[in-house]
């Protein structure tokens, strides 16, 4: 069974991220009653990597309302991700989202990629 969270969220999503996501939900013609997923997995260059995608929501997830955003998210892999920001990123050598996030001790190059 899904958690609704009322406290406070884990994470944080820019303006910018949100706007983002709201237009690849509407080009992709994504659904309502789906949400965003965050978390990390085992793998990549140094260690974790973070999940960012489209999903419903299953059993066990916590649920957090975010900017407007559902966001679905593991109560485990909120140790990982607990204070850290997703921004949406467009400059001249880099495009995309950018995972800001205090409690990785070391990133990869290209920012999808931490150990803690």
């Amino acid at each position: 069974m899904t958690e609704t969270q009322s406290t406070l969220a884990p994470i944080q999503l820019t303006d910018g991220a949100v706007k983002q996501l709201r237009q690849i939900m509407e080009e992709q013609s994504i659904t309502e009653e789906f949400g965003l997923r965050v978390g990390v997995k085992g793998g990549g260059c140094s260690g974790f990597s973070y999940q960012l995608g489209f999903d419903r929501p299953k059993d066990h997830d916590q649920v957090y309302e975010i900017n407007g955003m559902q966001v679905f998210m593991q109560k485990a892999h909120a140790i990982y991700l607990v204070g850290m920001e997703i921004d949406w990123v467009e400059g001249l050598d880099n495009r995309g989202f950018s995972f800001n996030n205090p409690n990785a001790k070391e990133t990869c190059g290209c920012g999808t990629s931490f150990s803690a």
